[in-house]
């Protein structure tokens, strides 16, 4: 009989589905350090939400578990690496708790708006202050929203019944899809803050949005705008929202996140125009039976049928079968996070064409894998390739495919065209030997660029010196070229280039903004790939 340990507090909902499917569970909450590596290695599942901490000393030597399930959206404070290493799986539940995180940021920002919280304290000092507390409608205000995953729509949803005007920044965001939710997409962050009265953000805590919201942002704003978090803490800078309200350019500020958890001192509890609350975006009782009974299902459709749902870090392909697709599965992954660090502008579809010996492989397979490696570039959040193609259809981008037995110049090819609202974007990868992953076209340009470590793109005029000057900005900031790769219109002297640099290290933004302003410069960017041979836990 399998045993199953409860490691975070698990609605009764949750308890009683076990009780009633015959599972032994045990409730083991608090525990970290050699405790809870003692314990994991005791159970062949386990339960937990965000409280819990499994790292990959919390898994040494564990040799029973097989599976964990996290009640709730995210796996941040699971090791990835580390469990798919032990050859557990790891499951989470996205959906549980989307109404009611939605919910709390409007209780948020109405408490802001109408001065909830004072008003109220003013009653129990036994003031009667009406003057003192009147408040802004929410009706035909601009709603900025930072990130429009499924909380992020939600959020707009309910924004449209309160007749608010609704801007929004997303990368990913197809341009039917913010038609159909009727809101307006801007390509950068800078663009939404001059406009709105109030921002949220529902993206997760990554180096792309760590402080995103910061002092220059703010200075952006408008006088008196909102800003509420129910996301991540850590995504505005505190120190800039303290400021912001003492000099009275921010309205109000509403938080239910912290960039450490529990918080019981902050600077600014007790500030006037501040609203704040201990995480409880999910904690109503719809969502944790939600999220509570999904984990448990997660668990007892693996152990009792073997069937393996909404998976982070699982292909759900037998081993024969992924070692024979891996080179194909890692060179669309790398496809898609390159695609991910250069495609700006919301994207409509994404058309997948296979040529060659890759096109009588599962296809279907290889093109989640690509999209897994689009989602986690764009999104900041690592996607396996269980749960890629159904965030696609989320989100509202089509995916196409299409099949060729002919080969080219390559005996296998893959290549994707990116369809936005600039226009259409194309990346073309090939396999050299047995496992070498290339970028061999893009945008037309034939060349042979590199799929791992710091890459430069640079977009320039295809004229004498240039190549020269780009080197000579690196080595004074004493960065070395491993290998460059030009890709050029054949005959087309003098017309659009493109060069990709493989750099031993990243370069830093002193030698990026050096080479922007270099004569015949027309575009450089930044990506950084995972090296050779380390791949996503669900493709290990």
């Amino acid at each position: 009989m399998p045993k199953i340990v409860v490691l975070d507090n698990l609605s009764e909902d949750g308890l009683n589905l076990m009780k009633e499917a015959g599972i032994e569970y045990e409730v083991r909450t608090g525990l970290k350090g050699e405790d809870l590596r003692q314990t994991l290695n005791e159970f062949d599942a386990a339960i937990c939400r965000s409280g819990v901490k499994i790292t990959p000393e919390s898994l040494e030597g564990n040799t029973r578990l097989k599976a964990i399930a996290r009640a709730g959206v995210g796996v941040d404070n699971i090791d990835l690496k580390a469990a798919t290493r032990h050859g557990i799986i790891v499951m989470n539940t996205p959906g549980g708790n989307t109404n009611s995180t939605a919910e709390q940021t409007f209780a948020l920002m109405l408490a802001l708006s109408r001065n909830t919280a004072p008003a109220y304290q003013s009653l129990i000092e036994g003031r009667w202050d009406r003057k003192k507390f009147t408040g802004h409608q929410l009706f035909g205000k601009t709603l900025g929203i930072i990130g429009m995953g499924r909380i992020g729509q939600t959020v707009a949803k309910f924004a449209k019944a309160f007749g608010m005007t609704i801007v929004a920044y997303d990368p990913f965001l197809a341009k039917a899809r913010a038609a159909e939710l009727g809101i307006t997409v801007y390509e950068t962050v800078d663009e939404i803050l001059p406009l709105v009265d109030y921002l949220t953000v529902h993206t997760p805590l990554n180096d792309q949005t760590r402080n995103l919201i910061d002092a220059p942002q703010i200075a952006k704003m408008k006088d008196g705008v909102c800003l509420i978090n129910c996301a991540r803490g850590g995504i505005y800078n505190m120190d800039a929202l303290v400021e912001g309200l003492k000099s009275g350019k921010l309205g109000g500020v509403a938080l239910d996140v912290y960039p450490s958890e529990p918080c019981t001192d902050s600077p600014l509890f007790g500030m006037p125009h501040v609203v704040c609350t201990p995480h409880l975006g999910a904690s109503t009782e719809e969502a944790q039976t939600n999220v509570a009974l999904e984990a448990v299902q997660l668990i007892i459709d693996y152990l009792s049928k073997g069937v393996i749902k909404q998976a982070v870090n699982f292909s759900s392909l037998d081993p024969e079968t992924l070692n024979d697709l891996r080179s194909a599965l890692d060179l669309a992954y790398r496809l898609g996070l390159l695609a991910g660090g250069t495609v700006t502008g919301g994207i409509d579809s994404c058309t997948l064409k296979y040529k060659g010996e890759i096109s009588r492989k599962n296809t279907k397979l290889i093109s989640s894998s690509f999209c897994a490696g689009l989602l986690t570039a764009m999104k900041g959040e690592e996607f396996g390739i269980v749960s890629a193609m159904p965030t696609m259809e989320e989100t509202g981008i089509k995916v196409v495919e299409e099949t060729s037995s002919e080969s080219g110049d390559f005996s296998s090819l893959v290549s994707v065209d990116i369809s936005t609202g600039k226009g259409v974007v194309s990346f073309g990868g090939a396999i050299f030997g047995n496992a070498m992953p290339r970028l061999v076209l893009k945008d037309g340009l034939r060349l042979e660029g590199y799929l791992d470590g710091h890459l430069l793109f640079i977009g320039h005029k295809d004229v004498p010196g240039v190549i020269g000057a780009i080197g000579n900005v690196l080595a004074k900031e004493n960065v070395n070229i491993a290998h460059l790769s030009v890709g050029r219109h054949p005959g087309a002297k003098g017309e659009d280039a493109l060069a990709i640099l493989s750099l031993d290290s990243a370069p830093n933004q002193a030698a990026v903004d050096q080479i922007k302003k270099l004569d015949n410069i027309t575009k450089v960017q930044v990506v950084d790939l995972p090296a050779m041979g380390d791949y996503p836990a669900w493709m290990a």
